[in-house]
């Protein structure tokens, strides 16, 4: 009779491991990950599904929630290793017993603690942060995911952006909490002149410490070095701006600004590894096309004959050729359609632009006699069997002589 009762609380747990979502995958990290992932992967996550910037959005809402849920387990020592051995249940049946009194419930609780207090709507907005990051033309040909650092201005997250070690912040004596003091100034006998100004004693914070955070000494924020995945796409244009969301200096007076990033183009160079030693490194852009500069021998320029192949940027080959007898005059142009950048996000998919072919005849500087001999006797007799004159075909007029005396 026991058999039936213990199916059913069998199949309701099940439910419930099923409808909770892993927490770890959740918020897109490893069983391994540290606390500074953590923090990182919360302030990512709980930013984007924010109700804020989801208005009228339930799934973003719930998904918020969840976040929040997650990372007050994760980042919390006691209740992670709990977790990682006995799941969501015994998460629960250790806040139900009371003994994590420690915990915070209230999502937007947490997200106030997390960034120090901001509150919702209507805040101040911090300074826009601005980089320059340099990439081979090759990830502009290919596309490629790049990892980079930079060094900014981050809320302390040892005292949560408060400055005090106990959490405790006390109203400052000197200016009642007003941040602003009234100071008196002489300007005459028996004429003053009163001036606001911001409180020497708080900083103009209206609040004082009694302990000082050890880690930001009481100043509320630190530096750190944070890394950003960057996503250069198929034919993005030199220079493109991507915009990281709030990801500027943090401050618990202000929301942070955004990370603004600058897509250069890296100066050419020979690549370390074999895939990367291509001709197309050395190609020249503008725009869609890209330029190439072919050198000729003048037996090649004049009599053809000859097959170049050149390595594009992904390692495909691209064939120059002349049949023999084809001549090719300096500073020709050769356009190879198809060959070019991608196009940025066109509409009827993949399309490329053109390679554009320099050709540039190279001269001996110097033959031996007897080489030298041979080409002046065919180049006369040449001349005069079909009677070319240079300066007569080209058209112009006779020079002028003057005649000085």
């Amino acid at each position: 009779m026991l058999l039936l009762p213990t199916l059913a609380l069998v199949g309701l747990f099940t439910i419930f491991a099923l409808a909770a979502e892993d927490y770890y995958k959740l918020l897109g990290l490893d069983k391994s990950a540290d606390s500074r992932q953590i923090k990182k992967a919360y302030r990512k996550l709980s930013r984007q599904y924010h109700p804020d910037k989801n208005p009228d959005n339930e799934a973003a809402k719930h998904k918020f929630v969840e976040v929040a849920e997650a990372y007050e387990v994760l980042d919390d020592d006691e209740t992670r290793k709990i977790y990682d051995q006995y799941g969501h249940e015994g998460v629960k049946q250790h806040q139900q017993s009371g003994r994590s009194p420690g915990q915070h419930h209230d999502p937007f609780d947490i997200f106030s603690r997390f960034f120090g207090g901001q509150q919702r709507g209507g805040q101040r907005r911090g300074p826009n942060m601005e980089v320059r990051i340099a990439v081979p033309m090759r990830n502009f040909y290919t596309g490629a995911d790049h990892q980079f650092k930079i060094e900014k201005q981050a809320i302390c997250s040892k005292c949560s952006g408060s400055g005090s070690e106990d959490g405790q912040r006390d109203t400052c004596g000197r200016c009642n909490g007003q941040g602003m003091v009234i100071q008196k100034h002489q300007l005459a006998p028996g004429i003053f002149q009163q001036m606001q100004m911001q409180c020497d004693v708080c900083g103009g914070k209206g609040s004082t410490v009694k302990h000082k955070c050890k880690t930001c000494n009481g100043q509320r924020v630190v530096r750190e070095e944070e890394e950003y995945e960057l996503s250069v796409e198929k034919g993005m244009p030199k220079g493109a701006r991507i915009t990281y969301e709030n990801e500027g200096d943090e401050s618990p007076d202000w929301e942070a600004g955004d990370l603004l990033v600058q897509v250069v183009e890296k100066e050419a160079e020979i690549g370390s590894s074999e895939d990367e030693r291509t001709d197309g490194t050395f190609f020249r852009r503008k725009g869609n096309d890209l330029f190439w500069t072919e050198m000729l021998s003048l037996r090649e320029a004049w009599m053809g004959e000859w097959t170049r192949n050149l390595t594009h940027l992904d390692g495909h080959v691209v064939e120059l050729r002349r049949k023999r007898g084809e001549v090719v005059q300096p500073g020709a142009v050769q356009v190879v359609s198809g060959e070019g950048m991608p196009i940025w996000r066109h509409d009827d998919g993949l399309v490329y632009g053109d390679l554009l072919v320099d050709y540039v005849v190279v001269l001996p500087d110097q033959m031996e006699s007897g080489m030298e001999k041979e080409f002046l006797t065919v180049w006369d007799k040449w001349r005069k069997k079909k009677g070319v004159d240079l300066h007569k075909d080209s058209g112009r007029p006779e020079p002028k002589i003057h005649d000085e005396l």
